[in-house]
């Protein structure tokens, strides 16, 4: 394995000091909740802190099995999506082995296959065609030696969907040449009020993956899953856990059952601030003479750009926007993309301090206008 730190990690608001900033717009998930928010009734003094399951707590695997259409046992939780594409990286990919791969993508996304050492197409997205892929696209790419093809839906950074029928496509493609599909559905809770059934529920060469970090606003859990529907494989990716592990924390496994539990309640709320802070974003791009954008069809994340007719010292930009206004926004150089890109995230701060940080965007550009 082949380990550099990535960008978006090691730039992240978390690394920079959450201090130093007064209007965070680079994160990608609704707000932390603290535990006394999210209504759980929970009795740590009488937790049993043994080994648990190694597969996870088996009532959160039940509850996602459901949603699935698979099997308890073919559910592994993971310490966050994180921690689930990482497995499912290192125990398909090597250096013997390629991979089709969507970018701009989640860092790990990208970089976890070059740490394995394998052999990576990239099927790279355009803003001008709406961020849009294909099967077609992707079949281009295949080799003999093609293990994985790793797309994500809705999408980080653009926040776009990618159509059911499409889907479907593209797992005919990989069903048809005996490929994995890794599907990162992280932000399948962010989309609508009632989201889809898993991806791994249409096939076994699927691979779904999701976490608890960005719809329920706890990244702090460390908690998310993957569901594979092929038990053979599924054996191997539990010992590649057993091995990083053993188990998931108990505690904090608790907690996540019974907000997922509550999952039929929260997820209304959350689909409500989705639309109603896509709606601020909205009426500022509308506003707006130097930025466009494509509207994202789910999650809590965008990707503007400023618009090439501006002429501007993108440095300048980012300095002026941190420095004078206290802003902070994800660089497009976290996702391999030019600097005049940024993900601007719309669900972690409220709705005053969005507006307010959208305002100094706007400012920033005008200063670091040099034509």
């Amino acid at each position: 394995m082949l380990y550099r730190r990535m960008p978006i990690e090691v730039e992240s608001p978390e690394e920079l000091g959450y201090a130093t900033i007064r209007h965070n717009l680079a994160e990608s998930s609704i707000a932390d909740q603290r535990l006394a928010d999210l209504g759980i009734s929970l009795a740590p003094d009488q937790l049993l802190l043994q080994y648990g399951d190694h597969r996870g707590h088996p009532g959160l695997r039940a509850l996602l099995a459901a949603e699935s259409e698979s099997t308890e046992n073919q559910v592994l939780l993971t310490p966050g999506a994180a921690g689930a594409l990482f497995i499912v990286h290192t125990t398909l990919l090597d250096s013997s082995s390629h991979a089709v791969v969507i970018r701009p993508n989640y860092a790990t996304n990208v970089e976890t296959p070059r740490a394995a050492e394998a052999e990576i197409s990239y099927l790279d997205l355009e803003f001008d065609r709406g961020w849009r892929y294909t099967a077609l696209k992707i079949a281009a790419l295949l080799r003999a030696n093609t293990r994985l093809i790793s797309i994500a839906t809705p999408h980080n950074p653009t926040g776009t969907a990618l159509p059911s029928d499409e889907l479907d496509r593209i797992i005919e493609l990989a069903e048809s040449r005996g490929i994995w599909l890794l599907v990162d559905e992280t932000y399948r809770d962010l989309s609508v009020a009632t989201p889809p059934l898993f991806a791994a529920s249409r096939s076994a060469r699927v691979i779904s993956v999701g976490s608890l970090s960005k719809a329920y606003g706890i990244p702090g859990l460390r908690l998310g899953w993957l569901v594979c529907r092929d038990d053979t494989l599924g054996k191997t990716l539990l010992a590649a856990k057993e091995q990083m592990v053993i188990a998931g924390p108990i505690l904090e496994e608790e907690i996540g059952f019974q907000v997922y539990r509550s999952r039929a309640v929260r997820r209304p709320a959350i689909a409500a601030l989705v639309a109603d802070r896509i709606a601020v974003v909205r009426r500022w791009i509308e506003g707006q003479d130097a930025v466009e954008w494509i509207e994202p069809a789910g999650g809590v994340v965008c990707f503007p750009r400023i618009k090439s007719t501006v002429t501007l010292d993108v440095d300048r930009f980012y300095r002026v926007l941190l420095d004078d206004f206290g802003t902070y926004v994800g660089p497009g150089h976290w996702f391999e993309q030019s600097r005049r890109y940024f993900r601007l995230g719309f669900g972690w701060p409220s709705q005053e301090s969005l507006s307010e940080g959208m305002a100094a965007i706007s400012a920033a550009i005008e200063r670091a206008r040099t034509g």
